[in-house]
């Protein structure tokens, strides 16, 4: 009998942890959709631009959020404004250098101050560490997380695949002096602040 209620409990913990486990979500779009938009909003020259070459794998489980963690990354080169000989400079060597450092990053352990927005939807601070001209410094950056069970078959015109979408959203922002990049010079025409903004999305196929 002990044989017997010992194997039941083993088949129910096996079937609640198999339910329970966390996926990892690939935000390397192959939709080409995902970018981080970056603004510099100086007094004589507003400059805003996009980097779209983003990567990266995020663990997250709907039962358990705060434990969600994982890496972002960007590749330094794909930074762009509107004007090429401004993002020349931006990508060149005395900038953010991104011929010597080609990656910028944001990697996170877990989620703090977790909060049920709705269904499916949860506000959240992501605490790590941000990486950009091989500096790295630790951030809070908040965000907003959507768990789209399904939809990513739905997202790339494929139904039948099933599988599920993570939706990360947020803001923040880091001072450019904090990561050597030209600290106190050119502040009428670079902002000394750089405003991050994101809204990417990850896809976990149905296995």
């Amino acid at each position: 009998m002990n044989t017997v209620l010992r194997t039941i409990a083993f088949a129910g913990f096996t079937i609640v942890s198999a339910v329970a486990a966390p996926k990892a979500y690939d935000f390397k779009d192959p939709k080409g959709v995902n970018a981080i938009q970056f603004t510099l909003d100086s007094v004589l020259e507003p400059i805003v631009g996009t980097a779209s070459a983003v990567e990266g794998t995020v663990t997250f489980d709907p039962a358990d959020v705060a434990a969600t963690k994982g890496e972002i990354e960007v590749e330094a080169s794909s930074l762009k404004v509107p004007n090429a000989k401004m993002t020349e400079h931006i990508i060149g060597a005395e900038w953010i250098d991104a011929g010597k450092h080609e990656d910028i990053s944001f990697e996170f352990s877990k989620l703090e101050s977790v909060k049920s927005i709705g269904e499916g939807k949860w506000s959240a601070v992501a605490a790590g560490k941000f990486t950009l001209k091989g500096v790295s410094k630790d951030v809070l950056v908040p965000v907003t997380l959507s768990h789209l069970e399904g939809a990513f078959g739905k997202r790339i015109n494929k139904p039948e695949l099933g599988g599920d979408l993570l939706v990360v959203r947020g803001e923040f922002t880091i001072q450019r002096g904090d990561f050597g990049i030209q600290p106190g010079k050119n502040e009428d025409k670079v902002a000394p602040a750089i405003q991050l903004t994101f809204a990417l999305v990850g896809g976990a196929p149905k296995a």
